[in-house]
């Protein structure tokens, strides 16, 4: 059984750090994954589409994002099971229930679990009833052929809040392959007996919690094993990148740039010595053109002669005359700077200060 696995696409987020216009496109992008979604589906040729849960950000969505949901099932070749979340729970008023959705599309509607058969195999789901769900428990498949669930929740132990299933009851299910939703980063293959298991995290991300490559799974699951393909398919990074600014913060981050900055979202932490604190505004209004979006932190401090003093006929000048002898006779430029390092802690405890800052 060939699947291509997502969740997490949270549809319709605020985006509140971006300015309207930019959160307008970002949330337009998110409608343009699912096409992209749907040519790979097909491309691939999978005997199903596993979308596990919260696959809107909220109970309400917009018109153009139902629209979209409508065209990617009935655009897709293969059958489309989809397991609300916690952020788009089923329910009366949910979108799963006054969207008018293709026949090849299943959504599971109930805490517990239900069978749908697919050829020579089985596809599990359950759906969250409400905010907040039980957990699952006790479960065992019991369908001849290939068994597979598409399920939103954690791995471990329950807390009471988040519909949850332990390792044990992972193994105990008899599942060839658990497709799960909730975790927002790719997990890569897990096992818990002979079930495998897996996230595939958000396929666009949000924020600055949720960097780096983004995408979904296609799993081959046959009676001998599972195998998984993670597949890019996000319109846009976040990335936090540490630049040691200098002198001249605005060359040291053009040097710093990668491929592909224009089209992303950047958190800039600014590090090192200096000997005049960067101008933030000049640098973002310089830098603004060159991404998508911009965020600076400026995390430098003034530049420090930390041997000012040695050798005075103090406390501070013989601890600074010991050190001086340590970093001139370490090996090579790790030990030295270590003894960096330590002259800072020294110091900032004989002055009672922030070593940080020194």
């Amino acid at each position: 059984m060939k699947l291509l696995h997502t969740a997490d696409l949270h549809m319709d987020s605020a985006f509140a750090a971006l300015d309207e216009d930019k959160a307008a496109l970002r949330r337009s992008e998110q409608r343009a994954l699912l096409a992209r979604m749907a040519d790979l589906a097909n491309a691939e040729k999978v005997d199903a589409v596993l979308m596990c849960g919260d696959l809107l950000d909220s109970a309400r969505s917009f018109a153009e994002t139902d629209e979209a949901l409508a065209e990617f099932c009935e655009s897709v070749a293969s059958p489309v099971f989809i397991a609300p979340g916690n952020h788009d729970w089923y329910g009366p008023s949910s979108p799963y229930a006054r969207l008018s959705l293709p026949g090849n599309t299943h959504v599971f509607k109930s805490l517990e679990p239900e069978r749908v058969e697919l050829g020579s195999g089985n596809i599990w789901g359950a759906g969250w009833t409400s905010p907040t769900a039980p957990p699952l428990t006790g479960f065992r498949a019991v369908g001849e052929g290939i068994n597979v669930m598409a399920l939103h929740a954690v791995v471990g132990a329950p807390d009471g809040r988040y519909r949850t299933i332990t390792e044990d009851a992972i193994a105990f299910s008899g599942l060839d392959y658990l497709a799960l939703g909730h975790v927002h980063g790719y997990t890569g293959l897990r096992r818990s007996g002979g079930t495998a298991w897996c996230y595939p995290g958000c396929p666009e991300g949000r924020g600055f919690d949720e960097t780096g490559e983004k995408g979904v799974v296609v799993a081959e699951v046959t009676e001998k094993g599972t195998e998984l393909r993670f597949v890019p398919v996000c319109s846009r990074r976040y990335e936090i990148r540490e630049v040691e600014a200098g002198d001249d913060a605005l060359a040291a981050v053009l040097a710093a740039m990668p491929d592909g900055a224009p089209r992303d979202v950047f958190r800039l932490i600014l590090t090192g010595e200096t000997d005049v604190r960067p101008d933030t505004a000049a640098l973002a209004a310089a830098l603004g053109s060159k991404f998508f979006a911009l965020d600076i932190k400026d995390k430098t401090r003034p530049r420090v002669d930390i041997w000012a003093g040695t050798g005075e006929d103090t406390l501070r000048g013989a601890f600074l005359k010991r050190m001086r002898i340590r970093y001139e006779a370490a090996e090579d430029g790790e030990a030295r700077e270590k003894t960096e390092r330590a002259v800072r802690i020294g110091l900032a405890a004989l002055e009672n200060r922030d070593w940080s800052t020194i």
